[in-house]
């Protein structure tokens, strides 16, 4: 397999592996760390989920319009909104992670039917996210190393993916936001 990768592919492969091992297991830990059972007297920040929703709506935009962008020759625009949306999300993780370190978790309120629905949409979207990882950063990756051929053959699994990630971030808070506790 190393004979396939170029010097910029091998340069990169250990930080893809550690930021796809470790950003979810970080993510997850933080996820339970509550700063006020550390003596911390900090206010929720109640104000930042419908600011990370539209983060995740925006770079679903960002996404679509990069592929417009490739598909229409624009390739310096494309790399420009592509390394937008990996800002975008690296942004929306940190807000994530910061809310939820000064909130309580809150609880679906939907009955019936919308309960399944909600479930579904929020562990498909929790599963995806983790899987994302690697492969935007395998793809980015292949970017910069000018291995177009494989930088498009595997954009073709990622784009999908980050779409529908980003996508049902906003539909999950959506569905949750009129249960959050002010």
């Amino acid at each position: 397999m190393e004979s396939n990768l170029n010097a910029t592919e091998l340069k990169y492969r250990k930080w893809i592996i550690i930021l796809s091992v470790a950003i979810p297991v970080v993510v997850a830990i933080l996820f339970g760390v509550k700063l006020k059972d550390f003596g911390f007297d900090v206010d929720p920040l109640s104000f930042l989920p419908p600011i990370y929703a539209t983060i995740n709506g925006i770079t679903a935009v960002l996404l679509i319009t990069a592929v417009w962008a490739i598909k229409n020759g624009k390739r310096k625009l494309h790399e420009n909104l592509m390394k937008t949306a990996i800002g975008c999300s690296v942004a929306f993780l940190g807000m994530y992670v910061a809310y939820h370190m000064t909130a309580d978790s809150t609880s679906f309120g939907g009955e019936g039917f919308i309960r399944y629905v909600y479930f579904f949409i929020l562990l498909t979207h929790i599963l995806l996210s983790i899987i994302i990882i690697p492969f935007v950063l395998i793809t980015y990756v292949r970017a910069l190393a000018e291995r177009f051929d494989k930088h498009k053959k595997l954009a073709r699994i990622t784009y999908p993916m980050w779409v529908y990630v980003a996508v049902t971030g906003v539909i999950v808070y959506l569905m949750i936001s009129p249960y959050y506790v002010h």
